[in-house]
C-alpha cells in the first residue's frame, strides 16, 4: 500500500522590508513520502522570499507539469514559476515558455554538480534565476520542522532570517544566475 503524504501546518509571518511586503500566511504543506524535511523547508523559504497573496504550492513531487510554487493572475497566466532542487533543463525551458519569470532554489550536495553540468544550457533560458541555498542553512532550517509551526521571516537589505520561537536561521543565498 502506498504511503500517504504527511500534512504540516505553518503560520508564516513575512516582513520583507526590501519589497515593502508585510503579511501573515496560513500554509498547509503536504510532504510527499519521498520528500525530506530539508526540501520542505526550502519550499517554505521560497514561499517567504516570493510571498504574495496569490502565491500557491503546486501539487508536489509527483506532478511534472507544475512547479513547487507558482503565482498566476486572474486570467490564469503564470507570473512566477518556482522550483526547488535540481530540475531538468527541459522542464525549465517549458516553464520559461509558460511563465513570465522562473526561479530555481537549488541546494544539497547534488546542487553543485547539477549547476556545473547545466550551466551553459540554463544560460540560454530567458527570465531564469538560479539561487543556491547554503547547505548549513538548509540543515538548520530542517531543525525548525514541527507538525504545526509558527514561523517568521525577515528580509532586510538582502539578508534573510527564517525562524520560530525556538530558533532563528540566517539563510545564506548565492545568486548563480539572473
Amino acid at each position: 500500500m502506498a504511503q500517504k503524504s504527511t500534512v504540516f501546518k505553518a503560520t508564516l509571518q513575512v516582513n520583507d522590508v526590501d519589497r515593502g511586503y508585510y503579511a501573515g500566511h496560513a500554509l498547509t504543506l503536504a510532504r510527499h513520502p519521498s520528500e525530506t524535511d530539508e526540501r520542505m523547508m526550502v519550499r517554505v523559504l521560497a514561499f517567504a522570499l516570493h510571498a504574495h497573496e496569490d502565491l500557491a504550492f503546486g501539487r508536489g513531487l509527483s506532478t511534472d507539469d507544475e512547479p513547487d510554487l507558482w503565482r498566476r493572475d486572474a486570467t490564469g497566466a503564470i507570473l512566477e514559476w518556482i522550483d526547488v532542487g535540481q530540475p531538468d533543463v527541459k522542464l525549465l525551458r517549458r516553464a520559461a515558455g509558460r511563465a513570465a519569470s522562473v526561479t530555481v532554489y537549488c541546494y544539497g550536495r547534488a546542487a553543485d554538480p547539477w549547476w556545473a553540468q547545466s550551466r551553459s544550457e540554463l544560460a540560454r533560458i530567458d527570465h531564469l534565476a538560479v539561487i543556491r541555498v547554503d547547505d548549513a542553512s538548509v540543515a538548520a532550517l530542517a531543525g525548525l520542522v514541527e507538525r504545526t509551526m509558527q514561523l517568521h521571516c525577515t528580509i532586510l537589505e538582502g539578508e534573510v532570517t527564517l525562524g520560530s520561537e525556538a530558533a532563528a536561521v540566517n539563510v545564506a543565498l548565492a545568486r548563480l544566475r539572473g
